[in-house]
């Protein structure tokens, strides 16, 4: 069979430039990928950096599916299924909310893909296709299948050094897919040495591992970090802020060569930590682990997520002197988003509060239900409000790192990828994506 596996293009936010859809192909389409049987031709189409070719002659075609992506995903669908082409879904929002997809592909694969692809193929080869695929049994380290990693066009990307060491998270936030009653119960992590064949096979001092939390057993994380110190790598992720408890793990990832740590604060409001049920997270000790991670030379990305039941339109201005004050690095703001099949999505329809069902509403851009203590147009407001003074020049100079051997990569963060963020996307239409990648992985290598 010849099968296309395809991406949907995501709708930019407010801050969004085209660095953020080149930023990396998809893990999980180079995995699935991966799955399919060398007898089969594989094609994968991302439509954030190229068209789908809807008339090349294809016998199946199976689709990732993000929540903000599904509008576009069931149009993508009908396309190919005029043309007589079995259409396929699968993906996190697919499994958070099977019922809502249903009647919009021919058939929809619900959990991990590792033990569902083979059967549909199978099956597809058979005329037997079924509707539904399920398989949320749990899969062992083992299991996990790595992404095809050959079959990348360089050319179209900024990064493509990503890996996944896990998947799942210990922790079930309320707004957290994890939360989600058919997702993974379990957290799971792949074997070391097969974490230490994908470094390999990337061949780059530059790794970006992409799980939700780098740290979920710490265990597993003290021997992978071990495994990786005579690599000489410098990478990044993302942990959760319980990580101030775990100061021996914190030196052990500094020493195997960790530059910068993506971290949800989500809100320097203890009461609205508490209402999302978002239990790892002690706020009096936030500035404690902030100053532990400064201290290892480590930079911080913290994630905040605004409009949660006890904010009101005070956090905006709150969070931006806590962000200058701690010197935080870079910052990713949200909206509080409601994703369906989540805790806090069935706790929202059952007060009648969610008022937007466009699902391409809901990229964490657009306010799609009532706030308690704030209006929707002030929400969204303050959200591009934080947004623009994050990255003013004054508050970028004031968060300057106290190390110099910090500034390069800070610099290019802030003025680079967000403050000019739109002349950087031009001059990368120019010279490539991929050059201007290799281009700043040649700075951040020469940082001593």
């Amino acid at each position: 069979m010849k099968i296309k596996l395809i991406q949907p293009a995501m709708l930019p936010r407010p801050m969004d430039t085209k660095l953020k859809t080149r930023m990396s192909p998809s893990l999980a389409l180079l995995t699935i990928a991966n799955l399919t049987p060398k007898e089969h031709e594989v094609i994968i189409e991302n439509e954030n950096v190229e068209n789908i070719d809807f008339d090349e002659h294809v016998d199946l075609v199976a689709i990732t599916v993000t929540v903000d992506v599904m509008n576009r995903a069931v149009e993508i669908s009908k396309e190919f299924q005029r043309r007589g082409v079995t259409v396929i879904a699968g993906g996190i929002h697919i499994t958070a909310d099977p019922e809502g997809a249903l009647n919009s592909f021919d058939a929809i694969s619900v959990g991990m893909a590792e033990r569902i692809w083979g059967r549909i193929l199978k099956d597809k080869e058979s005329n037997s296709l079924k509707k539904i695929y399920y398989d949320m049994e749990g899969i062992s380290g083992e299991e996990i299948v790595s992404p095809d990693y050959s079959i990348i066009d360089n050319k179209k990307y900024l990064y493509t050094n990503i890996i996944s060491t896990s998947r799942g998270c210990p922790f079930k936030c309320d707004f957290c897919y994890n939360s989600c009653k058919d997702t993974l119960k379990t957290y799971i992590n792949r074997p070391v040495e097969d974490v230490i064949k994908d470094i390999n096979v990337l061949k780059t001092r530059h790794i970006m591992f992409i799980d939700d939390n780098f740290i979920g057993n710490p265990k597993w994380t003290k021997k992978l970090l071990k495994e990786m110190k005579p690599l000489k790598l410098k990478w990044n992720a993302a942990v959760t802020s319980n990580i101030v408890d775990m100061l021996d793990l914190l030196d052990e990832m500094k020493e195997s060569g960790c530059q910068s740590l993506f971290i949800g604060f989500e809100s320097i409001n203890s009461k609205s930590i508490d209402s999302v049920h978002k239990v790892q997270n002690s706020v009096n000790r936030y500035e404690k682990l902030v100053d532990e991670i400064h201290k290892r030379g480590i930079m911080i990305n913290a994630s905040f997520v605004f409009g949660l039941d006890e904010d009101d339109t005070s956090v905006f201005k709150n969070t931006l002197e806590w962000i200058v004050k701690n010197k935080i690095e870079t910052v990713t703001s949200h909206i509080l988003t409601p994703y369906p099949g989540t805790r806090l999505y069935s706790s929202l329809i059952e007060q009648n509060r969610i008022v937007d069902f466009n699902l391409s509403n809901y990229n964490t851009a657009h306010v799609v239900y009532e706030p308690k203590n704030m209006t929707a147009e002030e929400l969204y407001n303050g959200y591009l409000w934080i947004y623009k003074e994050v990255y003013t020049f004054k508050n970028i100079m004031r968060r300057l790192p106290k190390s110099k051997e910090q500034w390069i990569p800070f610099l290019s963060f802030n003025l680079f990828y967000r403050k000019f963020g739109k002349l950087i996307e031009l001059l990368c239409t120019i010279v490539s994506f991929e050059n201007i990648g290799r281009f700043f992985r040649w700075v951040a290598y020469r940082i001593k």
